[in-house]
């Protein structure tokens, strides 16, 4: 691949199939709030990570720059970045440029540089085209033309952060301390099929859509040349990178809900499917006729999130952990129940969801619109 230098794993691992971290947190008023509370929470499970990746996503993080496309861009030259900020000023307007603050971080070893832009695209797209397919084919024009960069972020008021190292250092080199948002998800991972390097770090990102991930997708490679023909290009080496993908063509483009998203991904059985009745059956049978290629195979759990909505989700039989928390407005997604406990002792209610179930936090949007989205046998006060 184009100017990566693998990071094999230096300490020796067995492969661990139950490891890798996730953690999502999300008040579902919009309240911003700081970081420490996840970064408590998926350091506790920091035995689920071997230091080969961590990171984060957070939404409502940029309110002064909230109309504009916020691009982060990991350069392994500094003539790539040379390359890159001439293509964005012919590509976009160029609102504001930056270097993202780090701090110098023991866990941390030779990161790349790492800068930020805010870009508008003004009349710059052709007639009929949406800004997000005008954003989403210039970032995968960058990722796969101009050598030695990678766009690891592209959404409006959100951003990610991510490396190689364990997740709690990347928290304190990309000093995230300092930023507030009302949606955070954390991830700190245990490569095992795939190449532990930065940009194979989660959250994997296209547009405000992000994604982390625990388990193996087996079906990579059909779900990969099925993405390849509606424009996207995967590029950072990790089977994860299709799910972000897929969400994108599934969610925004083809204007499906998560339901129906959960029953693609994670699709009933077909001795299930026998029993249901005939209009479930129809769908079911034509969801997997449209869209069988998008079937993620193999055993995982994601959080799935863009603005305003955070979403759980497993594979059918459950084959990875998730737990949800809920305490008033706040939303908890996690590997382990510990984590959640650790930084919210005392729950309203505390489940493992069934396997393809997705469990979505929106925001509010009155007093009387539960943020949290649940089966219906499961009552919030």
């Amino acid at each position: 691949m184009r100017g990566i230098i693998h990071l094999n794993n230096p300490y020796g691992d067995d492969k661990a199939i139950e490891s890798c971290s996730i953690f999502g947190m999300m008040d579902t008023t919009g309240r911003r709030f700081g970081g420490r509370d996840v970064i408590r929470a998926i350091a506790n499970m920091h035995d689920r990570s071997n230091g080969l990746g961590g990171g984060f996503a957070v939404y409502g993080i940029y309110p002064q720059y909230a109309s504009y496309y916020a691009f982060h861009l990991m350069y392994l030259t500094v003539e790539a970045r040379w390359d890159v900020e001439e293509y964005l000023k012919q590509n976009f307007n160029l609102i504001w440029a930056e270097e993202v603050p780090t701090q110098k971080t023991s866990g941390i070893v030779d990161p790349p540089l790492v800068w930020r832009y805010f870009l508008e695209v003004g009349n710059l797209r052709s007639e009929g085209q949406s800004e997000d397919d005008y954003v989403a084919n210039r970032v995968m024009e960058i990722d796969t033309k101009l050598e030695g960069a990678f766009v690891f972020s592209s959404g409006k008021d959100m951003g990610v952060f991510k490396g190689v190292g364990y997740p709690e250092d990347i928290a304190h080199f990309f000093c995230l301390d300092s930023y507030e948002g009302y949606l955070w998800t954390a991830h700190g991972r245990f490569p095992t099929n795939t190449p532990g390097w930065w940009g194979g770090a989660h959250p994997f990102n296209i547009l405000d859509w992000t994604v982390i991930h625990n388990g193996e997708i087996s079906s990579y490679g059909i779900n990969r040349r099925y993405l390849e023909q509606f424009g996207y290009q995967c590029t950072f080496e990790t089977d994860s990178e299709v799910v972000a993908y897929a969400v994108d063509l599934l969610m925004r483009r083809h204007e499906l809900p998560i339901e129906i998203v959960a029953r693609i991904m994670a699709p009933p059985f077909w001795d299930q499917i026998e029993r249901m009745s005939r209009a479930e059956q129809d769908l079911c049978r034509t969801l997997r006729q449209v869209y069988g290629s998008l079937l993620l195979n193999g055993p995982f759990t994601v959080i799935i999130a863009h603005q305003g909505e955070m979403i759980g989700l497993t594979d059918r039989i459950r084959l990875r952990p998730l737990t949800v928390g809920v305490k008033n407005s706040m939303l908890y997604l996690s590997s382990e129940e510990s984590s959640i406990r650790l930084v919210c002792p005392d729950l309203d209610k505390a489940w493992i969801p069934m396997g393809g179930e997705p469990i979505v936090g929106r925001l509010k949007i009155s007093e009387e619109c539960p943020g949290v989205v649940m089966p219906q046998e499961v009552e919030v006060s």
